[in-house]
Parts: C-alpha cells; structure tokens; sequence
C-alpha cells in the first residue's frame, strides 16, 4: 500500500482504538499492526504528538502483573476531533470511490 495513504489515516486510527477504551502503546501498535502494514515503533511517535496535542492523556497501572504499564486515555477535544476527522475522512474515501468507480 502506499506510504502516503497510510500516513494520512494513522493519526485517526489511533484516535479510533482510544475511543473505544483505553490502550496502552503496545496494544495500540499490535492491533494496527494486524490490519494495515505498519513497521514497528511507527505508532509511538503519533502518540506523544497526540499526547502533546492535548487530544489524548497518559496514566499508569500495574493490572498486568508485571511492571506498571503507560495508558492512553482520549480527551474530550480528542473525542470531538475524531468524530469530526472520522466524518471528514468518510465523506472523502466515499467521493474518492465515486471517482474510481466513474473509471469504468
């Protein structure tokens, strides 16, 4: 897939799996991982830029057994943000398919 589509999408991704529950980094990184072609650590990066953007908060907890682990939290600028990218991106991919479609 190309670089560029991916780069456009993964910011909402991550905003996608945060809204749904909390995650921590790993997590995060995996589930992605799983769906779209992603080289290790490239999530990490566009959570600190959440992180700093006020759209997402961090808090740690030690459920796993193991050492404390760092959780991503969506804010509620985060929750407002995504549902308005989630929108935009959907009225996009539908006009790009229209286009392609338009090909025939």
């Amino acid at each position: 897939m190309n670089t560029q589509y991916k780069k456009g999408v993964l910011e909402l991704c991550v905003l996608s799996m945060l809204y749904q529950r909390d995650c921590y980094g790993y997590d995060v990184s995996e589930y992605i991982a799983k769906r779209i072609d992603i080289s290790d650590g490239t999530v990490y990066p566009i959570l600190r830029k959440l992180k700093s953007d006020g759209l997402v908060t961090t808090y740690l907890s030690e459920e796993s057994g193991g050492p404390p682990r760092k959780y991503y939290r969506i804010t509620e600028l985060g929750k407002s943000q995504y549902l308005s990218e989630k929108s935009e991106w959907l009225g996009f991919i539908k006009t790009v398919e229209e286009l392609l479609e338009g090909d025939k």
